[in-house]
């Protein structure tokens, strides 16, 4: 008779694929023993047995390729330290590139695997085929060979994950059902199982495509839906050799994998199917799905120009399975939002084998610590917005994110499929006026404007794009003039109560008890001293302030502030993003038009910078807050939603006289970079410090009461910093910057580029980087001796401590 379930544990996790197993396997490896692993079924049963098992160490962050690196060094030593065989072989991998932005995009990835040591070679044709003689070569111009990446089975890695937790003191048990899950309305606190309750202090939902309806029933939102995957075994292939790399035709979506004397081509074809979006079947377990040959053959028919040895080789097998995947292509890894110890490690999109064992670390570390290791941002499951979980959506989206794992990743490309969700009430006069949207969040973007005659459409490359001189004018524009933004995407919260004060006093790390009508910028720090917000607060009353943050953040946000109101705290924190739209009017002209319209008083000395209060302008009230994220004088208008029309064909009308233009999102973010102001989730996360960050100036450490990650800095002010932010500006104006390139001094990488963009006002390339600052730089200009990495070529650059723009802040406050 199997053993009974226990009452209680520590941990419960609900699913017993490669993942779940492997955080059961590193949170026993921490000595945690009280812990428990339920599968509805058997072992791999789901998704995880049918897995291709590559293992790939290099992704389009540095983050998640150490993330994956990890995972292969773990693979290597598995089956000596478990016993259990797991069909590891380090064979080595080629990926190849048939165009010209496919190459730079690869010779980008290498440059970016320096950072961290991660072998990457930039390889040519002939070296290719001296590796993977059966490749026909005749369109490739290039690739990049990864000697330490191979394959393994992924059966025989789960069960040997399971076997190194159970040694440890885990309990894993098969055929129990999760029927619901407990909680008190701020904490998980157990779940019901098909063989009872059980009571705990955690819960980590690795329940693949079962974990969006799991969450959903408690209000956590995990958005995946299941595609179909297919793939095609080849039987009696001439000239196969085990010692062969994984081959991968991103631009023919395919790959290629020796598996047990057969050759193994699997896909990711641009336009996927979903499946089982009105249900997975009660009783799937180790099921297939009958698929489309006529769908796959495509692909399949490029596969044998690739290896011509195909055609003479039989088919064993067409398979087709269902694999999960996320709106955005990018795991959901954390502690949710909306429940404290409640984490999800889900949504793979097919590439949860390579990347289970760094998912099993860094999440089991996590909930020992009480905060993730590393940045984690990109994968956190607190990105995602409630609306995503919604079956329409995610049949439209996931047909797209499945091709997207092998598409180019070109730098600005906006997603096709499930737009228009969240539209600006002034999405019809933007479109009218040559706006070329973007998504982000859910949201259409303006990001920039088409002149008349010029379809507002993207042309990608890793080069200009075709909308560089548009966004160009844009930004010299409001340089010079002045210019509109909508950027109605701004999160925006209201605390209101006796003890609002109290609260963000705790929680911000400047201080927010001011006059009503005082802006505060500030951010709000983890016990560690990292940033985990970067927002405006503005007082509005005695008992009342607004809080406006990234649309990006917004459930992060929210509920980080909701989680440090105390119970009994008099206060109630309200969502009213959509209850207003916002206008930013910035340049050197923002305020002669503005005061055009309205009868209050906008001079700099009624109206000073970081003030905010109620004008009339059109015939509306409307909230007018002097701040600039541009490096200009300006104001963000807080226009309640059903004025935003009338309120900005006023400011349209006016702006004629005084150069107006409309301005987007790329024009936003090469005006802020040539600033050096930071964006959060990229130059600041919570890994990085306001003193680290250069953000000093928003900290009041000696301010009543403190705030939270006060004594880190106080520590950290003590012993001094170990990197510094630098703004570089590359001496060519030739190369772009986006994010990730090596920053060198003299032979050695020091950083690398958090963000980077083209400023036009200073001629070149911008990027924002952290590195180890050497003795007597502190004064901020004068650092020399870097260089920034591009696509394997050094590029010298300017470094700064304080802007290239503007340094003084001259331009803001006139």
């Amino acid at each position: 008779m199997a053993n009974a379930i226990p009452a209680r544990a520590r941990v419960v996790i609900v699913g017993g694929g490669v993942i779940g197993c492997s955080v059961a396997y590193h949170l026993a490896k921490l000595g945690w023993s009280d812990i428990v692993l339920l599968e509805r079924k058997q072992l791999t049963s789901g998704t995880t047995w049918h897995a291709a098992g590559l293992i790939g160490q290099l992704r389009q962050s540095i983050n998640m390729t150490q993330l994956a690196r990890y995972t292969g060094e773990l693979y290597r030593g598995l089956e000596a330290e478990t016993g259990q065989a797991t069909g590891f072989r380090q064979c080595g991998s080629l990926s190849l590139a048939t165009t010209a932005g496919r190459m730079e995009e690869l010779k980008r990835n290498a440059s970016m695997a320096k950072v961290f040591g991660l072998t990457v070679n930039v390889v040519d044709p002939g070296e290719i085929h001296s590796l993977y003689p059966l490749a026909n070569l005749d369109d490739v111009i290039g690739g990049i060979h990864i000697p330490s990446d191979g394959y393994a089975n992924a059966v025989d890695i789960t069960q040997a994950l399971a076997k190194g937790a159970r040694a440890r003191g885990a309990q894993i048990f098969q055929d129990i059902n999760v029927t619901s899950i407990h909680n008190d309305g701020r904490r998980v606190t157990g779940v019901q199982t098909s063989q009872g309750r059980i009571d705990a202090d955690y819960l980590v939902l690795c329940a693949g495509m079962w974990t969006r309806d799991l969450a959903a029933g408690i209000g956590v939102t995990v958005p995946l839906q299941a595609c179909e995957h297919y793939y095609v075994l080849f039987k009696d292939v001439p000239g196969l050799s085990p010692d062969m790399p994984v081959l991968r035709d991103y631009d023919h979506c395919s790959y290629f994998k020796y598996d047990a004397g057969k050759l193994l081509v699997g896909a990711f074809e641009p336009h996927a199917r979903p499946w089982g979006t009105d249900g997975i079947p009660e009783d799937f377990a180790f099921g297939e799905i009958a698929g489309d040959f006529g769908h796959f053959e495509p692909v399949l028919l490029d596969a044998m120009r690739r290896v011509p040895a195909l055609e003479n080789a039989g088919i064993q097998r067409f398979f087709c399975g269902p694999e999960s995947f996320t709106p955005d292509v990018r795991y959901h890894l954390g502690e949710s939002a909306e429940l404290a110890n409640c984490f999800v490690a889900a949504g793979l999109n097919s590439i949860g084998l390579q990347s289970a064992g760094g998912i099993g670390k860094v999440v089991s570390e996590w909930i020992r610590d009480g905060h993730p290791p590393v940045d984690l941002w990109e994968v956190d499951v607190r990105r995602n917005m409630p609306f995503q979980i919604n079956r329409k959506y995610l049949r439209a989206r996931v047909s797209e994110s499945l091709g997207l794992l092998y598409a180019t990743h070109w730098p600005f490309r906006q997603y096709e499929t499930a737009r228009g969700v969240r539209k600006s009430a002034l999405h019809d006069r933007l479109a009218a006026a040559g706006a070329c949207f973007g998504e982000a969040f859910g949201w259409e973007r303006a990001n920039w404007y088409a002149p008349a005659g010029v379809d507002p459409v993207y042309e990608y490359s890793y080069g200009r794009q075709n909308w560089f001189e548009c966004s160009a004018r844009e930004h010299r524009a409001v340089r010079t003039a002045v210019g509109l933004f909508d950027q109605s995407s701004f999160a925006k919260f209201r605390l209101e109560g006796a003890d609002a004060c109290r609260v963000l006093s705790q929680v911000c790390a400047n201080d927010v008890a001011v006059a009503p009508g005082k802006m505060v910028y500030t951010q709000w720090l983890n016990e560690r001293g990292g940033i985990e917000a970067d927002l405006t607060v503005t007082r509005l009353t005695d008992t009342a302030y607004l809080i406006v943050t990234g649309a990006e953040t917004e459930s992060k946000d929210f509920n980080w502030l909701q989680r440090h109101i105390a119970p009994g705290a008099h206060c109630v924190l309200t969502n009213v993003t959509s209850g207003f739209g916002v206008l930013s009017l910035m340049g050197p002209q923002a305020r002669d038009l503005l005061q055009s319209l309205t009868p209050d008083d906008v001079s700099d000395r009624a109206f000073p910078f970081a003030t905010s209060r109620t004008i009339e302008l059109g015939y509306a009230l409307v909230r007018a807050s002097r701040i600039t994220y541009v490096g200009e004088l300006g104001w963000e208008l807080y226009v309640p939603t059903e004025f935003m029309l009338g309120v900005y064909d006023e400011l349209v009308s006016a702006g004629a006289n005084y150069g107006l233009v409309h301005a987007g999102y790329h024009a936003l973010n090469s005006l802020r970079i040539e600033k050096a102001y930071r964006h959060w989730g990229h130059d600041i996360t919570d890994e990085d410090t306001p003193l680290e960050a250069g953000l000093g100036f928003a900290v009041k450490l000696d301010k009543p009461g403190g705030f939270i990650g006060r004594e880190a800095l106080l520590q950290q002010q003590k012993s001094g910093l170990r990197k510094r932010l630098v703004q570089f500006k590359l001496k060519s104006p030739e190369p772009l910057l986006y994010h990730n390139e090596p920053i060198w001094r003299g032979d050695s990488i020091v950083g690398f580029v958090r963000s980077g963009m083209y400023a036009h006002t200073l001629g070149a390339a911008v990027g924002l980087g952290y590195v180890t600052v050497p003795q007597g730089a502190a004064s901020g200009t004068g650092l020399d001796d870097y260089d920034i990495e591009v696509a394997g070529i050094r590029h010298p650059a300017i470094a700064s401590l304080r802007p290239l723009y503007d340094p003084q802040n001259e331009r803001i406050k006139r």
